[in-house]
């Protein structure tokens, strides 16, 4: 059954989207984690350039405040280099962060720019996990998600690489790069994934990696959990998506 399995949201966001009529008040949050079903929510903060800001906000306003209910998910900007490292050590060793989230979009320079590479360097002797986005509006023409991955994966082999809003893809494009590539896994959240997308990546041999997730409070726990509940797919795998496959992926 569904409901013996420990649910773990894989992406959601701190910070207050005003626009979004979603305050930035953990109590808000586990009221719908509680009515949706879900155990734990993987909490990072991205609006913010200061990023020991962006990161003590998600320690301190929910991960401390509710250790049971919300896990730490570190986030750090080349925008200020120099910081880089400094914030990365003190968001694992101290703060005891699960996986690093990037946002390029904000950055006005894909994944793959230059100054990525201090953080992936000491990400892949961390052997710490990095959720991205796998396409940007900045990418060269011709750019695919796995043109790119397997450049990461090359260089950087020791990290597991989760690429947000791919649980099926748009464009398919990312189930082809995590069938090709076994240290890629893809997160489910998303409202422009094909309907039947959690199925399709299943139906080819993803079960094992692939997670759900919200994107709250931009999107919402009900309508993104649904994409898994009632995909057209063995309840076992079902079980891997919603939680078990975070759990092993960051050895919880």
């Amino acid at each position: 059954m569904i409901e013996s399995t420990p649910i773990i949201d894989f992406h959601a966001h701190a910070g207050n989207w005003t626009n979004r009529a979603f305050p930035d008040d953990p109590e808000v949050y586990i009221k719908q984690m509680d009515i949706t079903g879900v155990d734990r929510t993987c909490m990072n903060c991205i609006w913010f350039g200061d990023a020991n800001w962006a990161n003590n906000l998600v320690h301190n306003r929910f991960v401390s405040a509710y250790p049971d209910r919300f896990i730490g998910v570190a986030f750090v900007t080349p925008h200020y280099p120099e910081e880089c490292i400094y914030e990365l050590d003190r968001s694992f060793d101290e703060l005891n962060f699960k996986f690093l989230k990037l946002y390029p979009d904000y950055y006005g320079q894909s994944s793959d720019a230059d100054g990525y590479k201090p953080i992936f360097e000491w990400a892949n002797q961390k052997e710490i996990p990095i959720m991205c986005h796998g396409r940007y509006g900045t990418d060269a023409p011709g750019t695919t998600q796995l043109k790119r991955y397997e450049k990461f994966t090359k260089d950087y082999p020791k990290i597991k690489w989760v690429i947000a809003h791919a649980g099926g893809g748009t464009e398919l494009d990312s189930v082809k790069t995590a069938k090709e590539l076994p240290n890629i896994w893809l997160e489910t959240c998303g409202s422009g994934n094909p309907l039947y997308a959690v199925s399709y990546a299943v139906n080819h041999g993803l079960s094992d990696r692939l997670l759900f997730g919200s994107d709250m409070p931009i999107m919402d726990y009900r309508n993104q959990i649904a994409k898994v509940i009632t995909a057209d797919i063995p309840n076992d795998d079902k079980k891997k998506i919603l939680g078990l496959n975070a759990i092993k992926l960051l050895n919880l």
